[in-house]
Formats: structure tokens, C-alpha cells, sequence
């Protein structure tokens, strides 16, 4: 009966191997029932923390979330640091041009042009997990729009 819980589970997602472990421990099945069903749906790979981390970090990134956010939800999702890095590695994503187009769509295109709406901006972008390096890239320069079309002088000097 756990086992067709388990599967039922995976059959709509993948977990992790500790979501899994709690989803059937909240249902009330024994640990050692559930120790044992977990260790044979390992076995068979049917469930899979490397695969887990890796459909959950491309996904969360195309939703617009930042490496800092994913890492912190897979944590708690019972992921090791190790797989987690890995998998945030191999995902081969661009950080900064993520962040860029996260905050053009809520935002639109010009760049902040008052310290309070670069703070606010700012603040979203920290929110959905992007640290302060590529916050400070995507409110820098974004690379739709030219230096005259968010109103700056490219070269001050002239």
C-alpha cells in the first residue's frame, strides 16, 4: 500500500528522497515501512535526488528564480550541498541575463532613473534569489536598451 502511494507521487513529479520519506510518513505509515519502501524505489531508481535537483533547478529558473533562491528551496527539500552546486553547474545557466529579463518583464525596459525605484527593483531582484553581483549588472546595463534610449550620455567627457 505505501509503495502505491510512493508511486502515485512520482507518477506526478519527482521528489526528493526525503519529501518522498515525509509525504509518507504524514500519510501514517510506519518509518520502517516507509525506510524500506523508499530504499526499494531508490533501488529502482524511480526516484532519483540527482534527477530531483535537476528538473527542480530548471524549472525554478525558467520561472525567474535566482541561484540563491534554489539553492535555499532545495536545502529544504533535503538535497546536499555537493548535488545541489552540481546541479547548478551543469544547468549552464546565465545568470545575469536571467536576471535581466526578469526584471524587464515586471519592470519594462528603461533602467531605474531614481534611487528609490533602483532600490525597490533592487529588493525584487534579491527577493527572487539573485545575488548582489548580478543585481548590481542588471540595473547597471541592460542589454535592450542603448545609452540613449535610457537616457544616459555614453560618453560624459564629450
Amino acid at each position: 500500500m505505501a509503495e502505491a502511494t510512493a508511486v502515485r507521487l512520482l507518477a506526478r513529479r519527482e521528489h526528493s528522497v526525503e519529501e518522498l520519506r515525509r509525504k509518507l510518513q504524514s500519510r501514517s505509515y510506519p518509518e520502517s515501512v516507509v525506510d524500506f519502501v523508499v530504499t526499494r524505489l531508490t533501488t529502482k531508481r524511480l526516484v532519483s535526488d540527482d534527477r530531483f535537483t535537476s528538473s527542480f533547478v530548471h524549472h525554478h529558473a525558467q520561472r525567474g528564480q535566482g541561484p540563491i533562491r534554489i539553492r535555499a528551496e532545495l536545502r529544504q527539500q533535503g538535497i546536499a550541498n555537493e548535488a545541489i552546486e552540481s546541479a547548478l553547474e551543469i544547468a549552464d545557466i546565465d545568470w545575469i541575463a536571467q536576471v535581466q529579463a526578469v526584471r524587464r518583464r515586471k519592470f519594462g525596459g528603461a533602467l531605474p532613473r531614481s534611487l528609490p525605484e533602483r532600490a525597490k527593483q533592487a529588493r525584487f531582484l534579491q527577493y527572487r534569489g539573485f545575488s548582489a553581483d548580478q543585481i548590481r549588472a542588471a540595473l547597471k546595463a541592460d542589454v535592450s536598451v542603448t545609452d540613449d534610449e535610457a537616457g544616459l550620455d555614453p560618453d560624459p567627457d564629450l
